[in-house]
């Protein structure tokens, strides 16, 4: 019984340390398209493509959902558009790193109001005290622009939805088959705003292999692997363990982009990854 339980948790872990890493490959890819389509038209192909091959590997009209379930995946959907709108918009604005961190008060609210024991908290301390030192300071020189750090915070609050709806969702059917319908519910209302917004420029072939590639990196394969780690844990041990996203993007910063990061960035990526490793291993008694 044991083994097993510790194998359940051990899945969960990986499976949300891979979906960091396929985000993060999918996100400087994103970037290159923001001049040519924008963030709306990169939204847009993310989620199209996303949503078409979640449907033909999941084959979602196997167990099409009806009623509360239904307006369960509608929401969960709803949210995840949103997510992914917001937070194109905001890295348009403010930079990728900070982006991700502003984003990150959503997943932590969820853990916060889901805590029911001690440790849980010293967990979401942690985690919080990690990010805030990830922030630069807002009254200098080089403030954040302020639609920029709203747009990042209303992500945030789609990704407290995505959770939330996410693990009710998780119990109706597979988790492909609930992603492929969430990403369906997102593009029917984003895919249109990306044509009014960029006209037949995002169906260019300069475009379609890129936003391919975004589509399956940045969403069709994190979000499976997100949904079966969801249904393998509580929604604020999932939000705790999420807080190695900004860890994860200053990591990239520095291996890809030589970003040089000063010692108390590296003290915060110590504190985020501790507060993602104490929820993991604690995991166990919380189920």
């Amino acid at each position: 019984m044991t083994l097993r339980i510790n194998r359940t948790v051990v899945i969960a872990f990986a499976g949300v340390l891979l979906a960091m890493a396929t985000i993060q490959s999918g996100a400087s890819i994103a970037k290159q398209l923001f001049p040519i389509v924008g963030p709306e038209g990169t939204t847009a192909l993310r989620l199209g493509f996303s949503a078409i091959v979640l449907w033909l590997v999941f084959r979602p009209w196997r167990a099409m959902p009806e009623g509360s379930d239904l307006r369960a995946i509608i929401f969960y959907g709803v949210c995840l558009g949103g997510m992914n709108i917001l937070f194109y918009l905001a890295i348009e604005r403010i930079p990728l790193g900070i982006g991700v961190a502003l984003e990150f008060t959503g997943p932590l609210a969820v853990a916060l109001i889901g805590s029911r024991r001690k440790t849980d908290l010293i967990w979401v301390g942690l985690a919080i005290a990690g990010i805030l030192l990830l922030l630069p300071d807002m009254q200098g020189e080089e403030s954040l622009d302020p639609v920029g750090v709203a747009l990042a915070l209303a992500a945030g609050a789609c990704w407290a939805g995505y959770i939330l709806f996410g693990k009710k969702t998780g119990t109706q059917a597979s988790g492909g088959i609930t992603v492929a319908l969430g990403m369906t519910v997102a593009a029917i209302f984003l895919v249109p705003l990306g044509f009014v917004s960029q006209g037949m420029a995002i169906l260019s072939w300069e475009v379609i292999p890129l936003g391919l590639a975004v589509g399956i990196l940045s969403s069709a394969l994190p979000y499976s692997l997100e949904m079966i780690s969801l249904r393998n844990m509580t929604p604020q041990s999932f939000s705790v363990l999420m807080s190695m996203e900004p860890a994860v993007a200053a990591l990239a910063g520095f291996l890809i982009l030589s970003e040089q990061l000063t010692l108390w960035q590296w003290l915060a990526i110590l504190l985020v990854i501790c507060a993602s490793l104490g929820s993991a291993l604690t995991a166990e008694k919380r189920q």
